[in-house]
Protein backbone atom coordinates (compact mmCIF):
# COMPACT_ATOMS: atom_id res chain seq x y z
CA UNK A 1 0.00 0.00 0.00
CA UNK A 2 0.97 3.65 -0.20
CA UNK A 3 2.98 5.93 2.09
CA UNK A 4 0.81 9.02 2.61
CA UNK A 5 1.49 12.33 4.38
CA UNK A 6 -1.54 14.08 5.91
CA UNK A 7 -0.99 17.81 6.47
CA UNK A 8 -3.93 19.19 8.47
CA UNK A 9 -3.90 21.50 11.49
CA UNK A 10 -7.32 20.42 12.77
CA UNK A 11 -6.55 17.58 15.19
CA UNK A 12 -9.90 15.82 14.78
CA UNK A 13 -9.79 15.86 10.97
CA UNK A 14 -6.16 14.79 10.95
CA UNK A 15 -6.92 11.89 13.29
CA UNK A 16 -10.01 10.84 11.30
CA UNK A 17 -8.08 10.70 8.03
CA UNK A 18 -5.13 8.92 9.61
CA UNK A 19 -7.36 6.31 11.26
CA UNK A 20 -9.36 5.49 8.15
CA UNK A 21 -6.38 5.31 5.82
CA UNK A 22 -4.57 3.08 8.31
CA UNK A 23 -7.60 0.77 8.43
CA UNK A 24 -7.28 0.27 4.69
CA UNK A 25 -3.61 -0.56 5.06
CA UNK A 26 -1.81 2.64 4.06
CA UNK A 27 1.23 3.88 5.95
CA UNK A 28 0.30 7.34 7.24
CA UNK A 29 2.53 10.17 8.45
CA UNK A 30 1.09 13.42 9.79
CA UNK A 31 1.98 17.10 10.10
CA UNK A 32 -0.01 19.85 11.82
CA UNK A 33 1.60 23.03 10.50
CA UNK A 34 3.47 24.29 7.46
CA UNK A 35 6.94 24.18 8.99
CA UNK A 36 6.58 20.57 10.14
CA UNK A 37 5.16 19.62 6.75
CA UNK A 38 8.04 21.27 4.87
CA UNK A 39 10.60 19.37 6.96
CA UNK A 40 8.88 16.04 6.31
CA UNK A 41 8.45 16.70 2.60
CA UNK A 42 12.14 17.57 2.28
CA UNK A 43 13.43 14.59 4.27
CA UNK A 44 10.99 11.78 3.41
CA UNK A 45 9.55 10.12 0.32
CA UNK A 46 5.77 9.87 -0.02
CA UNK A 47 3.45 8.36 -2.60
CA UNK A 48 0.76 10.98 -1.95
CA UNK A 49 0.27 14.11 0.15
CA UNK A 50 -3.10 15.29 1.50
CA UNK A 51 -2.58 19.00 2.03
CA UNK A 52 -4.63 21.69 3.73
CA UNK A 53 -4.22 25.20 2.31
CA UNK A 54 -4.70 27.35 5.40
CA UNK A 55 -1.95 26.20 7.77
CA UNK A 56 0.03 27.84 10.58
CA UNK A 57 3.54 28.78 9.50
CA UNK A 58 3.34 28.19 5.76
CA UNK A 59 0.34 27.74 3.50
CA UNK A 60 -0.43 24.78 1.29
CA UNK A 61 0.15 26.64 -1.98
CA UNK A 62 3.75 27.30 -0.94
CA UNK A 63 4.26 23.72 0.26
CA UNK A 64 2.95 22.34 -3.03
CA UNK A 65 5.93 23.85 -4.80
CA UNK A 66 8.22 21.72 -2.60
CA UNK A 67 6.41 18.49 -3.42
CA UNK A 68 7.40 18.54 -7.07
CA UNK A 69 7.51 14.76 -7.61
CA UNK A 70 4.66 13.76 -5.30
CA UNK A 71 0.94 13.78 -6.17
CA UNK A 72 -1.01 16.20 -3.96
CA UNK A 73 -4.69 16.40 -3.08
CA UNK A 74 -5.78 19.67 -1.49
CA UNK A 75 -8.21 19.33 1.44
CA UNK A 76 -9.50 22.77 2.26
CA UNK A 77 -12.39 24.90 3.44
CA UNK A 78 -11.59 27.40 0.65
CA UNK A 79 -14.39 26.74 -1.82
CA UNK A 80 -13.80 29.67 -4.17
CA UNK A 81 -13.36 28.64 -7.78
CA UNK A 82 -10.29 30.89 -8.02
CA UNK A 83 -8.57 28.95 -5.22
CA UNK A 84 -9.39 25.65 -6.88
CA UNK A 85 -8.07 26.86 -10.21
CA UNK A 86 -4.91 28.15 -8.53
CA UNK A 87 -4.31 24.84 -6.78
CA UNK A 88 -4.79 22.81 -9.95
CA UNK A 89 -2.62 25.20 -11.99
CA UNK A 90 0.16 24.83 -9.42
CA UNK A 91 0.07 21.08 -10.03
CA UNK A 92 -2.32 19.55 -7.51
CA UNK A 93 -3.95 16.31 -8.66
CA UNK A 94 -7.27 17.05 -7.00
CA UNK A 95 -9.07 19.58 -4.77
CA UNK A 96 -11.61 18.49 -2.15
CA UNK A 97 -13.63 21.03 -0.18
CA UNK A 98 -14.44 20.46 3.50
CA UNK A 99 -16.59 18.99 4.84
CA UNK A 100 -16.14 15.80 2.83
CA UNK A 101 -17.02 12.14 3.30
CA UNK A 102 -14.19 9.68 3.89
CA UNK A 103 -15.47 7.35 1.18
CA UNK A 104 -15.13 10.20 -1.33
CA UNK A 105 -11.58 10.91 -0.20
CA UNK A 106 -10.65 7.22 -0.33
CA UNK A 107 -12.08 6.94 -3.84
CA UNK A 108 -10.09 9.98 -5.04
CA UNK A 109 -6.94 8.59 -3.43
CA UNK A 110 -7.48 5.22 -5.09
CA UNK A 111 -7.82 6.82 -8.54
CA UNK A 112 -4.51 8.67 -8.17
CA UNK A 113 -2.62 5.70 -6.73
CA UNK A 114 -3.83 3.46 -9.55
CA UNK A 115 -2.67 6.00 -12.11
CA UNK A 116 0.74 6.32 -10.47
CA UNK A 117 0.99 2.51 -10.02
CA UNK A 118 1.21 2.85 -6.23
CA UNK A 119 -1.95 0.88 -5.48
CA UNK A 120 -2.42 -2.86 -5.46
CA UNK A 121 -3.71 -4.56 -8.60
CA UNK A 122 -5.53 -7.22 -6.59
CA UNK A 123 -6.69 -8.12 -3.09
CA UNK A 124 -6.66 -11.63 -1.63
CA UNK A 125 -9.18 -12.58 1.05
CA UNK A 126 -8.82 -16.15 2.26
CA UNK A 127 -9.01 -18.15 -1.02
CA UNK A 128 -10.65 -15.32 -3.01
CA UNK A 129 -8.69 -12.98 -5.28
CA UNK A 130 -10.22 -9.71 -6.49
CA UNK A 131 -8.42 -8.52 -9.63
CA UNK A 132 -9.05 -4.79 -9.96
CA UNK A 133 -7.38 -4.47 -13.36
CA UNK A 134 -9.17 -7.34 -15.08
CA UNK A 135 -12.34 -6.79 -13.02
CA UNK A 136 -12.47 -10.47 -12.22
CA UNK A 137 -13.01 -12.52 -9.08
CA UNK A 138 -11.19 -15.82 -8.55
CA UNK A 139 -11.89 -18.52 -5.99
CA UNK A 140 -9.19 -21.18 -5.59
CA UNK A 141 -7.62 -19.71 -8.77
CA UNK A 142 -10.80 -20.34 -10.78
CA UNK A 143 -12.76 -17.45 -12.29
CA UNK A 144 -16.11 -17.01 -10.57
CA UNK A 145 -19.16 -16.17 -12.65
CA UNK A 146 -20.14 -12.78 -11.23
CA UNK A 147 -22.17 -10.00 -12.77
CA UNK A 148 -20.57 -6.59 -13.40
CA UNK A 149 -22.77 -5.19 -10.63
CA UNK A 150 -21.63 -7.83 -8.15
CA UNK A 151 -18.03 -6.99 -8.96
CA UNK A 152 -18.69 -3.25 -8.54
CA UNK A 153 -20.22 -3.83 -5.11
CA UNK A 154 -17.34 -6.03 -3.95
CA UNK A 155 -14.84 -3.53 -5.37
CA UNK A 156 -16.36 -0.71 -3.30
CA UNK A 157 -16.24 -2.87 -0.18
CA UNK A 158 -12.64 -3.85 -0.95
CA UNK A 159 -11.42 -0.30 -1.55
CA UNK A 160 -13.04 0.74 1.76
CA UNK A 161 -12.16 -2.45 3.61
CA UNK A 162 -12.51 -2.45 7.40
CA UNK A 163 -14.75 0.61 7.14
CA UNK A 164 -18.51 0.39 7.66
CA UNK A 165 -20.49 1.65 4.67
CA UNK A 166 -24.14 2.64 4.84
CA UNK A 167 -26.52 0.99 2.42
CA UNK A 168 -27.35 4.29 0.74
CA UNK A 169 -23.64 5.02 0.26
CA UNK A 170 -23.09 1.56 -1.25
CA UNK A 171 -25.94 2.23 -3.66
CA UNK A 172 -24.42 5.56 -4.62
CA UNK A 173 -20.90 4.21 -5.12
CA UNK A 174 -21.68 0.87 -6.75
CA UNK A 175 -24.84 1.71 -8.68
CA UNK A 176 -24.57 5.45 -9.27
CA UNK A 177 -26.51 8.57 -8.33
CA UNK A 178 -29.31 7.90 -10.81
CA UNK A 179 -30.21 4.41 -9.54
CA UNK A 180 -33.88 4.31 -8.55
CA UNK A 181 -33.92 1.09 -6.53
CA UNK A 182 -33.92 0.74 -2.76
CA UNK A 183 -31.52 -0.63 -0.18
CA UNK A 184 -32.92 -4.15 -0.45
CA UNK A 185 -30.96 -4.39 -3.69
CA UNK A 186 -27.77 -4.20 -1.61
CA UNK A 187 -28.93 -6.98 0.71
CA UNK A 188 -29.69 -9.31 -2.21
CA UNK A 189 -26.31 -8.73 -3.86
CA UNK A 190 -24.47 -9.14 -0.56
CA UNK A 191 -26.10 -12.51 -0.03
CA UNK A 192 -25.12 -13.60 -3.54
CA UNK A 193 -21.50 -12.59 -2.99
CA UNK A 194 -21.34 -14.36 0.35
CA UNK A 195 -22.75 -17.55 -1.17
CA UNK A 196 -20.61 -17.54 -4.31
CA UNK A 197 -17.35 -16.69 -2.56
CA UNK A 198 -17.85 -18.18 0.92
CA UNK A 199 -17.21 -14.75 2.45
CA UNK A 200 -19.78 -15.03 5.25
CA UNK A 201 -17.05 -14.49 7.84
CA UNK A 202 -15.61 -11.47 6.02
CA UNK A 203 -18.58 -9.43 4.76
CA UNK A 204 -20.09 -8.32 8.05
CA UNK A 205 -23.58 -6.95 8.55
CA UNK A 206 -23.59 -3.81 10.70
CA UNK A 207 -27.02 -3.73 12.31
CA UNK A 208 -29.31 -1.00 10.95
CA UNK A 209 -26.41 0.64 9.10
CA UNK A 210 -24.87 -1.39 6.30
CA UNK A 211 -21.90 -3.66 5.65
CA UNK A 212 -18.16 -3.91 6.23
CA UNK A 213 -15.56 -6.09 4.52
CA UNK A 214 -13.15 -7.17 7.25
CA UNK A 215 -9.61 -7.89 6.08
CA UNK A 216 -6.49 -8.35 8.16
CA UNK A 217 -3.98 -5.57 7.58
Amino acid sequence: MANILVVEDDNSINFLIQTNLSLIGHQVDTAFDGHEAREKIETNSYDLILLDIMLPGEDGFSLLKKATDTPVIFLTAKSDVSDKVKGLQLGAEDYIVKPFEMVELIARIDVILRRTKKSEDFLVINNVKIDFLERGIYKDDLLVDCTPQEFSLLEVLAINRNITLRRDKLLELAWGYDFEGDSRTIDVHIQRLRKKLNLEDYIKTVYKIGYRLEVKR
